[in-house]
């Protein structure tokens, strides 16, 4: 299946093989409160560690750090131990939780016994485990990571027993709720959810696969297109090659090939530039050109061989082939100037809605390819052409649907709470981790790394926070010149490609009067911006703004809640559909009518336990008839 057409279910789109299994159901769970898990060698072998060697068995139910019997519940992963779904559904801190799986061999070996003798290894993939994790198969340590929101991967390959039946995987994890140098994102660090905080996400909350990989083979790949003359392609092999060897990219829309390219290597890292000629005509290119109205992908087929191959379109070995994956690309650029948001060198109106990813059942986690999908279809429904997705990274799986399907997305990650060098040192590494991982998807147009001064809480008085904002969008800037980055959404800039605005007036003249005119607009931008914050800490950002390098958008407004309770959170009450709906009606064409504002960003798309300010309930019904969202978004009806 071409990789543009597949179902979302692969848990990494953008590289995709076609043999893999997934390890996601019922595993043994414990807390370990005392933490004396290691201490206990939880992670051993029954029988090794004084457990019941029994296979299969949990042991007699216990309390927390008692030796021999740690594994006391199950649980359902992907779904955090807070999450209702995962069966055990506990808000109370826990620092430290394990896991643990009995795998079979055949799952974890393709060919059982001869793993790696036959130059192929065995990876077990983690989606994502917050926020630092150990993990162990058959007792023996195999990964490490620290960041609750990227992927890591273990190889297990050289502590497969020949023989063995199945194999122990075990994985400890630990998520401190008090610290704050921690990015957390929308996770409360106080005991219970507060204001627009929610309840935590412990432990493994994105999906856990096993795949069987060539030993050499391509272990990243990078997509930057050029609209005008074809993509740059970034490949990374995972060791540097005995001898050289060669890599062929193939592009195809449907049936037609487009292009294919290729080069020589001897290092782990290659750069293949590969020209579309159909671009050259006026006429294709439009047609290639992917855009949410018409969000064309093309296929890609990335072969890796010997050198010494005789070349074809394999995968099967025969002919000197090393290893073979499937992508895809989306034709398109992501700028700004002229005081707009550019697509693809075009003024583009950005229609965007916050979705803070958390779900009432499974928090931060997700039950699969088709709730995403349905995410994406409803928010494009609603009349809204791109997502904020708000103080986490989401699933790659929703990516892909977005390329798909067409939504454009700003990427975000979760933020710190206090601003010291270990609390850097742990926002930048899994930022960096992030942008790699998603940097490919044509639908990511924009990255915000920081918002609204969390974990940078004193921009304009303190020097090293100002830095600090400006070093990870240059940062950002160094990994993927591609897209506009916000140094600090919402207020306080300091390098900021897009001015974003957070705005939460109840009253839709105020937001006419505020950015109805460039007069009125300067006064708000040299004062006390919207929520009391200054809006840029630089002249450079004040000027980039000025010469319209930086264009203005209000990109957080709204947050109306319809007959909420009382101790629910919102910015604005409303007490029945008609002042709701009419009251949705105004804030939303104060922005739309403004000639100074090039995008906006409604708060929010769902509500979210406290925070009812969604345009859906928390069981996802919408609040107006669909329609209804759809003209007051648009200031259209939607085609019948």
């Amino acid at each position: 299946m071409n990789a543009s057409q597949q179902d979302g279910g692969y848990p990494r789109p953008m590289l995709r093989r076609e043999d893999w299994t997934s390890l996601d159901g019922v595993w043994e769970f414990g807390y370990d409160d005392a933490d004396v898990g290691e201490r206990e060698a939880w992670y051993a072998l029954p029988g090794e560690s004084g457990e019941s060697s029994e296979p299969g068995g949990l042991g007699e139910p216990g309390g927390p750090g008692v030796a021999g019997k740690p594994f006391d519940r199950e649980i359902t992963v992907p779904f955090p131990p807070e999450a209702p779904a995962s069966g055990i559904g506990e808000t109370a801190p826990h620092r430290v939780v394990w896991y643990r799986r009995r795998v079979p061999h055949s799952v974890l070996a393709a060919l059982p016994g001869e793993t790696g003798g036959s130059g192929e290894r065995t990876l077990i993939h983690f989606g994502a485990v917050d926020h630092r994790a150990r993990v162990w198969l058959d007792g023996r340590l195999v990964a490490e990571h620290v960041g609750g929101q990227s992927p890591f991967s273990a190889d297990v390959t050289d502590v497969l027993a020949p023989g063995a039946e199945e194999h122990l995987l075990v994985v400890r994890a630990e998520d401190d709720p008090a610290d704050l140098a921690q990015p957390r994102g929308k996770q409360d660090w106080q005991e219970r959810p507060h204001a627009v905080w929610y309840e935590r996400t412990t432990g493994i909350w994105q999906t856990v696969w096993v795949e069987t990989v060539p030993a050499q083979r391509i272990a990243e790949l990078q997509w930057t297109p050029d609209p005008k003359r074809g993509v740059l392609a970034e490949i990374t092999l995972a060791r540097v090659p005995e001898e050289p060897v060669e890599i062929e990219i193939s592009l195809r829309h449907g049936e037609r090939l487009l292009a294919r390219a290729g080069a020589v290597t001897a290092t782990p890292r290659a750069r293949i530039e590969v020209l579309i000629p159909a671009l050259a005509n006026g006429i294709d290119r439009e047609e290639l050109l992917w855009r949410p109205e018409t969000p064309t992908l093309l296929d890609a087929r990335v072969v890796l061989r010997d050198a010494n191959g005789t070349g074809g379109d394999g995968g099967d070995g025969g002919d000197g082939t090393l290893d073979a994956v499937d992508s895809y690309v989306g034709l398109r650029s992501a700028g700004v100037g002229k005081g707009a948001f550019l697509l693809n060198d075009r003024p583009y109106f950005v229609r965007s809605v916050l979705n803070q990813g958390y779900r009432p059942a499974t928090l931060l986690a997700n039950r699969g390819t088709d709730e995403l999908r349905r995410e994406v279809e409803l928010i494009k429904e609603m009349g809204f052409n791109a997502v904020r997705i708000h103080q986490k990274a989401e699933d790659p799986r929703f990516l892909y649907w977005a390329d798909r399907l067409g939504l454009l997305v700003w990427g975000e990650t979760g933020a710190a709470y206090e601003f010291g060098a270990h609390a850097v040192e742990l926002l930048t590494r899994e930022w960096l981790d992030l942008v790699r991982r998603d940097r490919g998807h044509p639908s990511l147009v924009t990255w915000v790394p920081v918002n609204e001064s969390w974990g940078a809480s004193d921009i304009p008085a303190d020097p090293a926070q100002r830095d600090y904002t400006v070093a990870l969008a240059n940062l950002t800037r160094a990994v993927d010149p591609s897209r506009p980055v916000v140094s600090n959404e919402g207020w306080e800039h300091a390098d900021s490609d897009i001015l974003g605005v957070h705005d939460y007036s109840g009253d839709p003249a105020v937001l006419a009067a505020r950015y109805g005119d460039p007069a009125a607009f300067d006064r708000l931008l040299a004062g006390p911006g919207p929520q009391g914050r200054r809006l840029s800490v630089t002249r450079a950002q004040t000027e980039r703004y000025a010469a319209g390098e930086a264009p203005l958008m209000v990109t957080e407004f709204g947050g109306l809640s319809l007959r909420a309770e009382d101790d629910a959170f919102s910015y604005t009450r409303t007490g029945s559909d008609e002042q709701y709906r009419e009251l949705l009606r105004g804030l939303f064409a104060a922005l739309r009518d403004s000639p100074l504002v090039a995008g906006f960003c409604y708060t929010q798309f769902m509500d979210t336990a406290q925070e009812t300010n969604g345009l859906l309930f928390d069981d996802g019904t919408p609040k107006l008839p669909m329609d209804t969202i759809h003209e007051i978004v648009t200031g259209t009806r939607p085609r019948q």
